[in-house]
């Protein structure tokens, strides 16, 4: 039996990836922070898809020790798909970071997700897709959200090296690179305050897990979800950098959050 393991699989994306995944067919191995979420989501998955296995594991990702334990529970299952959702962002002056949070951060949006993929590889079915959910932030530094669009910047190069890298090896690696995504209700309160075109370039989680899953079938390297994303992204690419940092900043700094 083979299975599709989803990281953050509580949240309101993750939860996407699972649900369609599910009724796909495709047994899977969910993991997130909380036990009693993930046993809540299970039952739910088996209830409607009575057909597929489901296992869990709660683990904090940022902690090695914690990995250790999903790795050693999830190394006796083949893997035919990795979805890395799990992610938090602070947006704020670097200034008011402490070193928790430093860590933190940086742990669950890269590290995290290169060491479930250094896994899955290693416990791959004759076919592997991974799908690592990075952002439009990792194109551009970005004033007041500085270590999360370079922690994303990094996933993605991170993302295109390792498909070259498995080529002809039977895995394929995927960057899926979304705006912003009508989530929970104060992520929706968040990217209306950043404005026009944050609230036209939002999509719904539903509409990136599709689009995930088809690049993903395609052995796409990665994929910007939405066309006026790719178009702002286009766009972006021809503006001096100072203009968009000057923007960027004037933007960002009016919200202050500490992790959604």
């Amino acid at each position: 039996m083979e299975y599709a393991l989803v990281t953050g699989a509580t949240g309101v994306l993750g939860d996407g990836f699972c649900r369609e995944l599910a009724r796909r067919g495709c047994n899977l191995f969910l993991t997130g922070r909380s036990e009693e979420k993930l046993d809540g989501l299970k039952k739910e998955l088996l209830a409607a898809n009575p057909a597929i296995d489901c296992e869990v594991f709660a683990a904090d990702l940022t902690r090695e020790e914690e990995r250790e334990s999903l790795f050693e529970a999830a190394k006796i299952y083949a893997f035919n798909m990795l979805v890395n959702v799990a992610g938090a962002d602070i947006q704020k002056p670097f200034e008011k970071y402490d070193e928790d949070k430093i860590i933190f951060q940086t742990r669950v949006n890269f590290e995290a997700a290169v060491s479930l993929c250094n896994f899955a590889i290693k416990h791959r079915a004759e076919n592997l897709k991974i799908i690592n959910i990075c952002s439009v932030c990792g194109f551009q530094p970005m004033p007041y959200f500085a270590l999360y669009s370079a922690c994303k910047g990094a996933l993605i190069d991170f993302s295109v090296a390792l498909s070259a890298e498995m080529k002809k090896k039977g895995v394929t690696v995927t960057a899926v690179i979304p705006g912003s995504i009508y989530t929970r209700d104060d992520v929706r309160e968040y990217i209306n305050s950043l404005g026009f075109w944050a609230r036209r370039s939002a999509k719904t989680p539903g509409y990136v897990v599709i689009k995930s899953l088809k690049a993903a079938k395609k052995g796409k390297r990665k994929i910007i979800t939405g066309g006026l994303n790719k178009l702002i992204c286009f766009f972006s690419k021809l503006t001096p950098q100072g203009i968009k940092l000057r923007y960027i900043a004037k933007t960002r700094a009016r919200v202050e959050k500490d992790v959604f």
